[in-house]
């Protein structure tokens, strides 16, 4: 049964949300840096105490069960959740949801050792500390089968050597999880590689630079390029088991994918409504803006592709609470992961090129959000990856048709009609 109406108590708790960014966290999008940069104690105290009354409301953390602290909410109800807090860079850490740390904590909770778990995932959880996933590297970009980051077994410890590339929130992390090649010789390339848990500090881990996007100035960006050399970490720093880095990873990037999408509808309409505010705010000779057909086709298209894209996300997270298990909705996965940043930029760009020049300068964000919505389609895969991925699935299990003409062709299948009712319909007795 198909169903579009939110639990009237979930509403409650959006709602609730949705007052409580408004009014309390949406300043410090306008006052504070990055989110995860835990260097001033009054910052830190003040975002604790936003955090606290989130856990007292219970939406702490709600993409993990209730033995992690959290509501144990299906992808529906984070989706929709998500996209209350998508509108500010704040929300996802005062609700203890952002990434890549949401990401990390699941993998934790899932493949972590309970010594791992107290040491790592017990401090993300509480929000003490920030973490990294590093596993693209420079010249291999997201592809795992060309990654040459090894770790290599030395008695009691692992010997990690090699760069990894845009390793988010680098520079402020206490650990790093790292995706290594253990195994070079392995005959399944997919046993090649392990995750291994790295502390921040380690020797022979440098942040080579960390790097911006977009409108960032120089030294202010958070996504790492890293190096290790003949960097040193105990045996029992592996994630789960040796050659299980590909089944980490997914267990990850399934739910950051759906996450992202999750987040980015709320940034899309706060473009949307900036461009609905200015059709009517803004006067031309010929009258209000949004009096002009073009201005008024502009918004129809941003309405009906934000619409869309929501009903996809939705729908996908609602298959992946059915399945229970990410690989059988990859299709939808990679569906929204394609769409995503079309949608974002094609709103975006309007939004933007209807402030005029106020619109492209720094004193209005769609410069920004443009630069994160081309962040969008190269995170966690680039999107021609998961359009290729989303056509195999299409056309898989489709049977060739080995005749001569397409199974559509229409004389063909006039023929077979012929051939079938003919006689019947020339007696004038239709069956």
């Amino acid at each position: 049964m198909w169903s579009f109406e939110t639990d009237p108590d979930h509403q409650a708790e959006l709602d609730w949300a949705a007052h409580f960014i408004a009014t309390e966290v949406e300043p410090l999008d306008m006052l504070l840096g990055s989110p995860f940069d835990r260097s001033d104690p009054a910052v830190a105290a003040h975002v604790r105490s936003l955090q606290d009354v989130v856990r007292a409301r219970g939406l702490w953390a709600c993409h993990l069960g209730p033995e992690l602290g959290g509501q144990g909410y299906g992808q529906l109800r984070l989706a929709l959740l998500n996209e209350v807090l998508g509108g500010s860079s704040w929300a996802p850490t005062i609700f203890g949801c952002q990434a890549p740390d949401s990401g990390n904590a699941e993998i934790l909770a899932h493949f972590g050792t309970p010594e791992q778990q107290d040491r790592y995932l017990q401090p993300l959880l509480d929000g003490e500390v920030c973490s990294t996933y590093a596993m693209t590297e420079p010249h291999a970009g997201a592809d795992p089968l060309l990654f040459t980051t090894t770790a290599r077994r030395d008695g009691d410890e692992w010997v990690i050597d090699g760069e990894k590339w845009f390793a988010t929130n680098a520079r402020f992390a206490a650990f790093l999880i790292v995706m290594c090649v253990t195994d070079p010789d392995a005959q399944d390339p997919h046993r090649r590689m392990s995750m291994l848990l790295v502390p921040a500090g380690t020797p022979g881990v440098e942040v080579v630079r960390s790097v911006g996007v977009g409108t960032d100035r120089p030294g202010e960006g958070t996504h790492g390029y890293l190096r290790f050399t003949g960097a040193r970490v105990p045996a029992d720093a592996l994630l789960g088991e040796e050659g299980q880095a590909f089944v980490v990873a997914q267990t990850r990037l399934g739910g950051g994918r759906i996450h992202h999408a999750m987040r980015t509808i709320g940034q899309v309409r706060a473009a949307f409504d900036m461009m609905r505010e200015r059709a009517v705010s803004r006067s031309t000779r010929a009258g209000a803006l949004g009096s002009l057909q073009m201005v008024q086709e502009q918004i129809a298209d941003s309405w009906i592709e934000i619409e869309q894209f929501r009903l996809l996300v939705l729908r996908t997270a609602w298959l992946i609470d059915k399945e229970q298990d990410y690989l059988k909705v990859r299709k939808e996965i990679a569906a929204v992961k394609a769409l995503m940043p079309k949608v974002f930029s094609d709103v975006v760009s309007r939004a933007m090129h209807l402030h005029g020049a106020l619109g492209v300068s720094e004193e209005m964000p769609f410069m920004a959000m443009l630069s994160r919505a081309e962040v969008m389609a190269v995170a966690d895969g680039p999107t021609e990856v998961h359009k290729v991925t989303v056509a195999r699935q299409l056309l898989r299990g489709v049977e060739p048709d080995d005749g001569l003409w397409p199974s559509a062709h229409l004389p063909s299948r006039r023929a077979a009609a012929q051939a079938r009712l003919g006689a019947t319909l020339e007696a004038g007795v239709v069956s």
